[in-house]
């Protein structure tokens, strides 16, 4: 996995979360709310996994995993994060991690969606 698209409106989360993935490894897009989350989904075909919150203004995570959903790169993997796991549509996501959480929970759930072809690299 190369690049990630974190969606997330409080700026701390979305701060440690970018930090925290870059030194991982990773190439991190951020945005602040889902609209401008969708946007750059839009405008990056080379996202490889999208982390959102859900509840954010203009647009929800909820949203965000529709409209990815229904696009042509409908298997994107969708990880929400949410202090209100309730809120979040199950079938849209293919995990929750509810807030608070460990840093080390989420680099757990990303090896779960480590694309098949890094294998064969290493």
């Amino acid at each position: 996995m190369r690049r990630i698209l974190v969606i997330e409106d409080q700026q701390s989360i979305r701060m440690m979360l970018s930090v925290f993935l870059s030194e991982t490894g990773y190439n991190v897009e951020v945005a602040e709310n889902g609209e401008e989350g969708i946007q750059l989904f839009n405008s990056h075909p080379d996202l490889d996994l999208v982390i959102t919150d859900i509840r954010m203004p203009k647009v929800d995570g909820n949203e965000v995993a529709r409209h990815i959903r229904d696009s042509h790169r409908a298997n994107t993997p969708l990880v929400a994060i949410t202090g209100f796991a309730e809120e979040a549509y199950m079938e849209l996501f293919d995990y929750i991690l509810e807030k608070p959480f460990k840093l080390e929970t989420l680099s757990n759930v990303l090896a779960q969606f480590k694309p098949m072809d890094q294998d064969i690299e290493n």
